[in-house]
């Protein structure tokens, strides 16, 4: 098989429409369609068929694609062992992360590696872990430090630190002035994340579990860099990791509130794939990654 052809055949796949790969690939569409002729030959098998104005991978185009893309793999670590032999600290390294790693392990992290390595180039992309493990598994990261998942098979996860979520509010706040119980915290208003964020969900079916109303909503936020600082000039609950509440990341005026029942505990992870390489300057960030989660 021509690797060219599977390079073809993954973007194929990805659009499921030879016009749109065509246009993407700056390929004629009999020139792509030639190309899967050709792998359908070696395969034995129809790649691709009708779906609307579309096409989809057949059973056997599914499976091609796997090996497709771990050939692609195989391909670009063979390229990038080879250009790392006897350049140490160098190179350019692809790294996910999920905002509250973003926010309290990466500048120091980048800071050490920097100093370190000046010549390595560091590209990052913040976002959910739901986001970011598609793109580790294209290939397009290196590396994802996010919250601990389901296993899966070919890939290595890391322990970094716990992160534990709690309820916080403004230090002046009248709910931190007695202990409080989460049937309390019915009487106030929230900052929270959408439906569908893990922490904003597993809030929910704790109340629920009590027979108690979800919590009553006034902001809404995707964004959960800007929430600290909201809820401390407010006098809105919310539910943040506790790296917002102790430490050199601590935010002023902004208190933890202790309600039993009510800390949600979750693993930071940096994962990675089992067999891929990893460059020298990418070992030693996920080094450096665990001396700050320890050091938070």
């Amino acid at each position: 098989m021509d690797l060219r052809d599977l390079r073809y055949f993954e973007t194929i796949a990805e659009l499921q429409h030879l016009g749109k790969a065509s246009t993407r690939l700056h390929r004629t569409q009999p020139a792509l369609t030639s190309s899967i002729r050709r792998l359908e030959a070696d395969c034995g098998a129809a790649l691709f068929e009708k779906a609307g104005r579309g096409i989809r991978l057949t059973d056997a185009g599914k499976v091609l694609l796997k090996w497709a893309q771990r050939m692609r793999f195989d391909v670009e670590d063979a390229k990038r062992e080879l250009a790392a032999i006897g350049a140490g600290l160098t190179g350019h390294v692809r790294l996910g992360i999920v905002p509250t790693a973003a926010q309290f392990l990466l500048p120091s992290v980048a800071r050490d590696l920097l100093a370190e390595a000046p010549e390595v180039t560091l590209r990052t992309v913040v976002g959910l872990v739901d986001a970011l493990k598609p793109q580790l598994r294209a290939g397009e990261l290196d590396m994802v430090v996010g919250t601990e998942g389901s296993e899966e098979a070919g890939y290595v996860s890391q322990l970094l630190a716990e992160d534990v979520i709690v309820v916080a509010a403004s230090e002046q706040h009248e709910v931190l002035r007695q202990p409080a119980t989460l049937k309390d915290l019915t009487k106030y208003r929230w900052a929270l994340q959408p439906p569908g964020a893990p922490t904003r969900d597993w809030l929910d079916q704790t109340f629920e579990r009590e027979s108690l109303p979800r919590p009553q909503v006034q902001v809404e936020s995707t964004l959960l860099l800007m929430l600290p600082d909201l809820i401390a000039q407010t006098g809105l609950l919310s539910f943040i990791s506790r790296y917002h509440l102790e430490g050199r990341g601590r935010v002023l005026r902004l208190k933890e509130v202790p309600v039993q029942g009510a800390e949600m505990r979750r693993r930071l992870v940096v994962t990675y794939r089992a067999n891929g390489f990893l460059s020298p300057a990418a070992r030693r960030l996920i080094e450096l990654f665990a001396k700050s989660a320890t050091a938070a």
